[in-house]
This record gives structure tokens, sequence and C-alpha cells, in this order.
């Protein structure tokens, strides 16, 4: 249940806070004085979309937080399901930043909106007067048959069955459509992926050859070079390496009489060893380069090979001509075995279909199942509620599967005898359909387990004795669950068993709605106002008191 609610710098309300009773709850006030803003906030921690122009007070953050005792609730698995740590005591948290952006904190962990709906839909139950005119619609409908047969569980097999078939048949409709294009590419695709095989091509190999032709071209004067700078080094006549033997002797010598001068001959004698391994080196590359016109035109063709497939491609590297050979291997693989696909996706999308109609099937009956007996409680209960010549009725056709199964439900109604029932939209009046939604909700309250319910209104359109009678519906209601009533109806107003009054309050240079628990004494008047206005006579004050007085309460 919602054991605390507090609201802080929201519309009108510049800090309010309730904590409301476990069984049936109250809310009264003048039209205007904020109960409408207290739904407005609680809606924020079911997930509705933040305004930042909603802020009392620019400057500040708004701060909307539920504290909600689940004990008895078996909801841990709905945490789970999110991420979430499950604990008896759960508080949600809203929050409205001075530039607008909105936060949400499950236990003070951050979560999105959807989270946020998933899990404050399995506390907190709002009907409002626009519930009453979704009554009318045949989703809504389905959803009261669903609900009533506990079919949760049910629905869940059925969504993942649809979404299957779905993903199959989607699949099998894009392997067909690419069918056609893939068999009329195939042959050109062949063409394209045989002139790349044929080429042998190899990573790297372009840069190498381009290295190998450049050498090829210039082999003469490279190896004259090569030659010259040889001669320099090895020379028997004169040559560098040596005149740095002589320089390496001349510093032994020196470095016997002064010791010092050995580092200068390590020096020399590790300059000689360098050059001697130069010397080698430039030896060996000059008996690599060859003269040779016929590797030069080898080399000069493979080239110019890759050369046109690179630009017939529009590429450029041969890495990315192998990829294209690979993406060519497999489009063709594709096709090769595309009898092999369509078939095995085809025997796929019949076996999910079939698994599918089979849950969907299972999914029907429990839902024709409850028909009847929803159709009598509801007839009970409006006859009970001032209606008794009322016709309910259920009409379920069978449709093509959706993602609700292949049902359509549709609610037809009569209020007056004689009159054959129709949809709901285009018979039932405010007041009919206050009833009608009251009964459904009352019928439906010991199948969900929702902590806390809250009625907004929904006395619409009824007075005098009816209302008493919804008045003791919410009080039967209130032994189960935590149920919390906005009504403009004294009736119902006396049925409580804690009474909230919202008001205005003036006293300062901005107005601001508040909200107090009203005594007993206090709520004889709030009650005995509503039936006779601001001043009320004695009369009305003693009925007053006799209604509180049958509702539990001590004078």
């Amino acid at each position: 249940m919602l054991s605390n609610l507090l609201i802080k710098n929201y519309a009108l309300i510049k800090q309010l806070e309730m904590s409301p009773d476990p069984g049936l709850n109250i809310i009264t006030g003048e039209t205007g004085a904020g109960k409408s803003i207290m739904l407005g906030a609680i809606g924020l921690l079911l997930g509705n979309r933040a305004d930042v122009k909603a802020l009392y007070d620019a400057a500040e953050k708004c701060v909307i937080e539920g504290s909600f005792d689940l004990t008895g609730y078996d909801l841990s698995s709905n945490f789970e399901e999110e991420n979430l740590d499950f604990s008896n005591e759960c508080i949600i948290r809203r929050e409205i930043s001075v530039a607008g952006k909105s936060r949400a904190f499950i236990n003070d962990t951050p979560v999105n909106l959807d989270t946020l709906k998933k899990i404050g839909s399995q506390l907190l139950d709002i009907h409002s007067q626009h519930d009453s005119i979704m009554l009318g619609n045949n989703e809504f409908q389905l959803q009261v048959v669903d609900s009533f047969a506990d079919n949760s569980e049910i629905l869940k097999s059925y969504s993942a069955d649809f979404q299957s078939y779905r993903s199959a048949a989607r699949f099998l409709d894009d392997l067909k459509k690419r069918e056609q294009q893939l068999r009329k590419e195939f042959d050109y695709d062949q063409f394209l992926f045989q002139e790349l095989s044929n080429a042998d091509l190899r990573s790297g190999e372009m840069e190498k050859l381009e290295q190998e032709l450049i050498i090829l071209e210039n082999a003469v004067e490279i190896k004259e070079k090569l030659q010259v700078a040889y001669a320099y080094l090895e020379n028997p006549e004169s040559s560098v390496l040596d005149m740095l033997k002589s320089t390496v002797s001349a510093l032994s010598q020196a470095s016997r009489l002064v010791p010092d001068y050995e580092a200068l001959r390590e020096r020399a004698q590790s300059s000689l060893i360098e050059l001697r391994d130069l010397a080698d080196e430039i030896d060996q590359s000059n008996a690599t380069v060859d003269i040779d016109s016929n590797r030069t035109d080898v080399v000069q063709e493979r080239l110019d090979l890759i050369y046109t497939l690179l630009k017939k491609h529009k590429l450029s590297s041969v890495d990315e001509l192998l990829e294209l050979q690979q993406e060519l291997q497999d489009k063709l693989s594709i096709v090769l075995n595309l009898d092999e696909e369509l078939n095995k996706a085809e025997k796929n999308a019949v076996v999910t279909k079939d698994r599918m109609l089979k849950t969907a099937g299972n999914l029907s009956a429990k839902r024709h199942k409850v028909m009847k007996p929803i159709e009598k409680l509801i007839l009970e209960r409006l006859v009970e509620l001032g209606i008794p010549n009322a016709t309910f009725s259920i009409q379920i056709t069978e449709t093509a599967p959706t993602p609700a199964g292949i049902d359509t439900i549709s609610f037809l109604f009569s209020g007056n005898k004689g009159i054959a029932p129709q949809e709901l939209k285009q018979v039932a009046s405010g007041g009919e359909f206050s009833r009608l939604m009251m009964v459904i909700k009352y019928i439906l309250a010991d199948k969900r387990k929702l902590p806390t319910i809250i009625f907004d209104e929904i006395d619409t359109g009824v007075s005098g004795e009816i209302a008493k009678k919804m008045g003791k519906m919410m009080l039967n209601m209130a032994l189960s669950h935590q149920i919390i009533a906005i009504t403009h109806l004294h009736q119902i107003a006396s049925s409580g068993g804690a009474h909230y009054f919202v008001y205005k309050d003036h006293s300062s240079s901005r107005t601001v709605s508040k909200i107090r628990k009203l005594t007993v004494d206090e709520r004889v008047q709030e009650i005995a106002q509503m039936i006779g206005g601001h001043n009320p006579s004695e009369s009305v004050l003693t009925n007053a008191r006799e209604m509180v007085s049958k509702s539990g309460h001590t004078l």
C-alpha cells in the first residue's frame, strides 16, 4: 500500500505530504482546490511525462516521492525482471530539474520511464473519468476479460510465440523478395568471382611488385652505384677499410703508452667491424640485383592486371579486392543453397505459426470460459447499483492473429427493459458508465494483486441510494486493498475510514494547495457542507453525524 506521499514544488503545491490509511481513504475539496494536481503528481510516479512548466518555483527542482509497503504482495519477480533489488519497503521518486530534465528512481536506483511504468503499474491503479471513456474501447474490454481469467502467463507465452512467428514470416518474405534479384544477378556475380579467383591475388603483393619493378627498371644504375660504394670500402689499392685498419693499429700502439687512448682504439675497432658488415651487405645486395628483362615484363603484366581489377571495381588495394571476392563467394553460395534455405524458412514459418495458433487457441478457450461468469457478476452488481433492467453480454469474435490473440471482444449493454444490448459507446450514459466501471473494478479487484487503487470521481452521474451502495462496494474492496477515493458525494465520503481535505491557502503572496487529515468533528462539518452548502442547518449536521457514526467513527 501507499504508506506515504510527498509532493514538493509541483503546480500549486509548494509542499504536501500525506500518509493514507490501509483501508478506504476519502479525499474531498472544492473544485480547483488541487485534487487533480495530486493525481497528476502521482501520475509522474507511474511514468507519465514531466513538464518543467509544472514547477511551482521555477528556481527549484520538483520532487514526487511515494513510499510503499509491499508486505504480503508477491511482487519480487517483477523487480527481478527489471534487475532491481526487491524490498517490502519500496520508495519511488521522480525529480524534475529547473532545466526540465526528469529523473526517476526505485529504491535509489536510477530507472528509465519504461521500467517505472512496469513497476508502478503493479503498485497503483488509478481510475479516472478517462478510464470510463476507455470502457467503450474493445482493447480495454479484452484486457478486462484477460484480467478476470488471470491470463497474464499464457499471454506472455502467446506474445513470445507471436513474435517468433512474425520474425519467421518476415524472414521468409524477405528471402522470397531477394530470391528473384539474387538469381538475376547470379551469372554476372559468378563471372566477377571467377575473374578474381583466376587472378589468384595475395595480400600485400601489389606493394612488393611495385618495389621489385622499380629495382628491375633501374638495375644497371643500381648495380653501378653499389659497385662504386663497395669499391670505396674494399678497393685493393686504397680502401676505407685498409685505412681504418691502420688507424686501429696506430691507436693500439698509442694506448700501450697511454692507457687513456684505449677507448679511442675500441671505437675505431667497432667502426672497422661495422664497415666490414656494411661492405658485405652491399656486395650481397649487388648480387641480388639482376638485369632481367623477362622478369620485368612478368612483373609489369601482373601489376597491369591488378590495376585493371582495382579500376574496374573502384577499389584501392588488393585486400579490398580479396574482400570483394569473399563477398561474391558468399552471395553465390546463398543462391546455390537458396532452395534449401527457402525450404527451411518455409518449414520454420509453418512450425512457429502452428505453435502460435495452438497457444492462441488455449488463450481463446480461457476467455470463452470466463465470459458467462463475468456477465453474471456484472449483472448482479448492476442491479445492486440501481439498474434492475440491465442486460449485459460479452461478444467474442475470432480474428486473424494479433499481438493480443485471435479474439475481438465487445461488451454489449442496455440499461432499459425491452432495449436490445448494443456496444457500450452507443448506449451507455455517463452515470451508467460510472456504475459499470465501478462494478468492473470491483469484480477485478481480487483478480489483480494491486496494493493501492485510486478512484477519481468514479461516482459521476450517480447520487442518493446508489452512491451509498458504491461507497459500500469501496468499503468491501478496502478489506483487501488500500482504496483512495476522490469524491464529491457525501454518501461516499461518509464511508471512508480516513478523510482528507484539499484546499487553497491564500494567506501568503501566492496561492498554495494544501491537504489535511480531518478530525471526526471536521469530517462531520465537511460532510454537512457537502449536503447543505457552506452554512449547514442543525438538522443537516445531525444527519452528517449519523452518517459518520455509521462509518465506525466515535462521536
